[in-house]
């Protein structure tokens, strides 16, 4: 059971890596190229979608997270455990306190000030799942134990 909880956490950790990169890096610039026509509808439509995306890999990562604390692999440290955590819960709180409000202030229509404070807080959840990918990484790295030939 070990060996799942780590894999599900690895693996939902290094998608949500790459969807944050994605939305990071192309698709939230975007917003501002929308127009102002259609852009209520396309807000309220990127709510929805991104959630059916993002929301079940967040919550595996997050339950994963906290059943890392009780049972690890014997390669993970308590403290390396307890540092995943931690950035979840910043992901987190960056999601549902920054982020989300900047979502819906622009579901009434673009805004500039809304759209640089989206796109320049995202930077912490960008930070935060490459952080966790590159942690779990280096756990993965430590359990393949290399041997020199």
């Amino acid at each position: 059971m070990v060996k799942v909880t780590f894999l599900a956490n690895l693996i939902s950790t290094i998608f949500m890596a790459g969807v944050i990169y994605v939305v990071q890096v192309v698709h939230y610039p975007l917003f501002a190229h929308v127009g102002d026509e259609s852009f209520r509808l396309y807000a309220a439509e990127h709510n929805v979608l991104i959630t059916y995306v993002v929301l079940p890999a967040m919550l595996v990562e997050a339950g994963t997270a906290v059943l890392l604390l009780i049972q690890r692999p014997k390669q993970m440290a308590n403290w390396v455990a307890w540092l995943g955590l931690l950035l979840v819960g910043i992901i987190w709180f960056s999601t549902f306190f920054v982020q989300v409000p900047q979502h819906t202030i622009l579901l009434s229509g673009f805004n500039e000030n809304a759209h640089n404070i989206l796109v320049n807080t995202n930077w912490i959840r960008t930070i935060g799942w490459s952080a966790r990918s590159i942690l779990l990484t280096w756990i993965v790295w430590q359990m393949l134990e290399f041997k020199e030939s």
